[in-house]
C-alpha cells in the first residue's frame, strides 16, 4: 500500500516522497525587483535538507502590476532567472525537486496604481476598482504567460504550476462572478486558464509536468461548487493539465453562511472527487500538518501527494519528523543522524 514516503513519479517528474511544500508568499523582495535574494534561498533549501520531496516555489508573477505587493516574485525579466537557478541548483543538491507557480493577481493587486481583471468588479469595499482589459489585452497577457514560463524553464525548474486559484486573474475568468465579459472570454469562461495552459506547455519540454492550482469550491453566496469546478477542470485537464492542485476560497469576503471548514483536512473531500471525477493525480492541501493524517490521504488514495504549509513554516524539518513518527526510512543527512 503507498504512503507518505512512497515515491512517485508522473512524466519524468520523480519524488523521494510525497511530500510538496506548497506555495506560501514570503513578501520578501525588498528591492521591489521581483528578484529572489538570500532569505528565499534559505527558505527553499533548507526545506530541501529537511527531506522534502516536492518544494513548489511561491506565487511568481507575469507583470509588475500581476503581484499581490511589491514584494512579491516576478518573471517578467531575463535578470530575474540567476537567482532562480541558483535556488534550484542548492535544492537540486539535498535531492529535492523544485516547482515554480506562475501567476498573475488580477483584481488583488494591492500596489497596482490600476489593477486589471476581466470586469471591472472590486474585490471588496476597501479595494481599488480594477479596469477590465481588453480583448486584445487578454491576449497579451497570454503571451506574458509564456515568456514566464519559458524562463521558469530556463531556470531548470522541474514542474510549472499554473495559479488559477484564490480569487487571482485565472479564478477571475472562470468564475461568473467576477467575469460580465460579453467577448469571447466571457461567452467561454475557460477560455483564458486553457489558452494560459496551452502556452505553457508550448514552452515545457514534453515530459515535464504542468501541475493546475484551483479552487474547487467558492465561499461567497452565488460562487461555484464542486459540480461545477470539476466541468472547468475537465476542460484544464484537455488543454494540457497534468496533475491539479486542489485548494478552495479566495474569490471574496467569506459569507457567514459560505465560511470554510477550520477542522484537519477539510479539502480533502474535494481533491478526492476531483481525482474520481477526471482520473488525475492530484495534490491535497489544507491543515494536514499531523504526520498520521497525512499519511492516511496517501493510504486511502484520496490524493496522490499531501502539501503541508503551516507545518513547514514551523519546522523546515517537518518532513525527516514525519518519517521519524511513523517509522518510515528515508534519506536524513548525514550531519543529522544522531538526532534520528
Amino acid at each position: 500500500m503507498e504512503n507518505l514516503f512512497s515515491t512517485y513519479k508522473i512524466k519524468n517528474l520523480e519524488l523521494k516522497n510525497r511530500v510538496v511544500m506548497p506555495p506560501m508568499c514570503q513578501y520578501s523582495v525588498e528591492k521591489k525587483d521581483g528578484i529572489a535574494n538570500e532569505w528565499h534561498y534559505q527558505h527553499y533549501v533548507s526545506r530541501a535538507v529537511g527531506g522534502t520531496g516536492l518544494i513548489i516555489v511561491e506565487m511568481t508573477d507575469v507583470e509588475p502590476d500581476g503581484r499581490i505587493t511589491d514584494y512579491d516574485l516576478g518573471l517578467w525579466s531575463d535578470e530575474q532567472v540567476p537567482a532562480l537557478t541558483r535556488i534550484v541548483d542548492a535544492v537540486h543538491s539535498h535531492g529535492a525537486k523544485v516547482a515554480i507557480q506562475i501567476a498573475h493577481a488580477g483584481r488583488k493587486a494591492e500596489d497596482a496604481a490600476e489593477p486589471v481583471a476581466p470586469s471591472a468588479i472590486p474585490f471588496d469595499e476597501n479595494s481599488k476598482t480594477p479596469r477590465a482589459l481588453a480583448t486584445d489585452e487578454v491576449k497579451g497577457m497570454v503571451e506574458k504567460f509564456r515568456l514566464a514560463v519559458r524562463r521558469a524553464v530556463k531556470a531548470g525548474f522541474d514542474a510549472i504550476e499554473i495559479h488559477g486559484a484564490h480569487g487571482y486573474l485565472i479564478h477571475q475568468f472562470h468564475s461568473p462572478l467576477t467575469n460580465k465579459r460579453d467577448d469571447e472570454y466571457g461567452q467561454d469562461l475557460t477560455k483564458f486558464g486553457r489558452e494560459v495552459i496551452e502556452a505553457a506547455k508550448a514552452e515545457m519540454p514534453a515530459d515535464m509536468p504542468l501541475i493546475m492550482r484551483i479552487s474547487a469550491k467558492e465561499y461567497v453566496e452565488g460562487g461555484y461548487g464542486i459540480e461545477e469546478s470539476i466541468e472547468f477542470a475537465k476542460a484544464y485537464k484537455e488543454a494540457g493539465a497534468d496533475v491539479f492542485d486542489i485548494s478552495s476560497g479566495g474569490e471574496g469576503q467569506i459569507a457567514a453562511w459560505g465560511r470554510p471548514g477550520t477542522h484537519a483536512a477539510y479539502q480533502v473531500p474535494l481533491a478526492r472527487q476531483i481525482k474520481e471525477a477526471l482520473q488525475v493525480p492530484v495534490m491535497a492541501v489544507g491543515r494536514l500538518d499531523d504526520p498520521t493524517l497525512a499519511n492516511a490521504v496517501i493510504g486511502n488514495e484520496e490524493a496522490d501527494l499531501v502539501q503541508v504549509g503551516r507545518g513547514m513554516l514551523r519546522n523546515p524539518y517537518w518532513t525527516l519528523e514525519a518519517a521519524k513518527q511513523l517509522r518510515k526510512e528515508t534519506d536524513v543527512p548525514k550531519q543529522y543522524e544522531a538526532g534520528f
